[in-house]
């Protein structure tokens, strides 16, 4: 009876003889985290379809001026040709001035994204660094609390209206006067997140084993703070579009020598109702670009997510 037990037993059961590149094979991982990301944000079809309607706008904008029949450089004002609606000749239009509002339109289109690009990229870096240094080192939470509660305290519009009359305006006084504001949101997320992670277990042995405060920022703080950069970037873009043409509206923006969309809506203020085609044209486009975007960057956030990586 033992001997039958013992015979079903060594049927059953044997030894694995160990293999190295097998047990090598076994442990391999080809997980990426972009690799992950993109898959994920690939998964999310509106986004997708969003994405190549935002590229295609911004593609078209170079692809317009290049069509189109007059030079933006070359315009000259004959107010006998003010007013023409859209036909075969101005595909857009001519404006009070009888200028062809297509070229302006497409001029003020790449202006105005390209503002907003500068303005997201530098309010991204200067946020993150100050964010970054204002959630680790303990010391300095109270001065950039300050900093934050005395910047943020004041309405933008006074401080765009100061520098406005007491420095001028033009492309570069608005993107650096931009990002001089606008890092605040970045940095006050970024702080949060930092002070959230900066005291786990894995952060306290790295600093115990002698880890430079900058590599554990990097290797192990900001890999948690993608989604949301990523996300207030995205969210950056169309903020900076409408605020610039807000501001412009209100005289407050760009100057009068640099075509943007928020210049071209102030100037279709007092004409739209006889020439709607004014205020329609650009107004589509900073729609368009406003409602993308916005979506686009929620989606992407989300693929960032390292938690929504299964």
């Amino acid at each position: 009876m033992e001997e039958k037990k013992q015979k079903n037993y060594d049927e059953l059961f044997s030894f694995a003889e160990y293999s190295p590149e097998e047990a090598e094979r076994s442990g391999y991982s080809d997980y990426s985290y972009w690799k992950a990301v993109f898959q994920s944000f690939l998964k999310k079809k509106t986004a997708v379809a969003l994405s190549v309607i935002f590229l295609g706008l911004v593609i078209f904008s170079f692809v317009a001026l290049a069509i189109g029949k007059y030079d933006y450089s070359s315009l000259i004002a004959d107010t006998k040709l003010a007013f023409i609606q859209p036909n075969g000749e101005y595909w857009f239009g001519t404006d009070n001035l009888g200028r062809d509002y297509w070229c302006q339109v497409w001029f003020a289109a790449q202006t105005s994204i390209k503002l907003a690009l500068i303005v997201a990229l530098g309010e991204c870096a200067l946020g993150v660094t100050i964010g970054c240094i204002w959630g680790y080192v303990r010391s300095l939470d109270r001065f950039f609390t300050e900093l934050y509660n005395l910047i943020n305290n004041v309405p933008m519009i006074i401080y765009m209206t100061l520098i406005a009359l007491l420095i001028g305006q033009s492309f570069l006084i608005m993107a650096i006067s931009l990002i001089a504001f606008n890092w605040l949101t970045m940095a006050r997320n970024v702080r949060n997140l930092v002070m959230m992670y900066r005291d786990r277990e894995y952060n306290l042995a790295s600093r115990c084993l002698g880890t430079s405060v900058g590599r554990i920022l990097v290797k192990n703080i900001f890999p948690y703070l993608i989604s949301v950069i990523i996300l207030r970037l995205a969210l950056s873009i169309p903020g900076t579009i409408t605020l610039e043409s807000t501001l412009s509206y209100l005289g407050l923006g760009l100057g009068i020598d640099t075509p943007s969309l928020g210049v071209l809506l102030r100037n279709a203020r007092s004409y739209f109702l006889d020439y709607p085609y004014l205020l329609i044209f650009p107004a589509v486009i900073v729609s368009v670009i406003t409602v993308t975007f916005y979506l686009i960057g929620n989606a992407f956030s989300d693929a960032a997510d390292p938690r929504n990586h299964v």
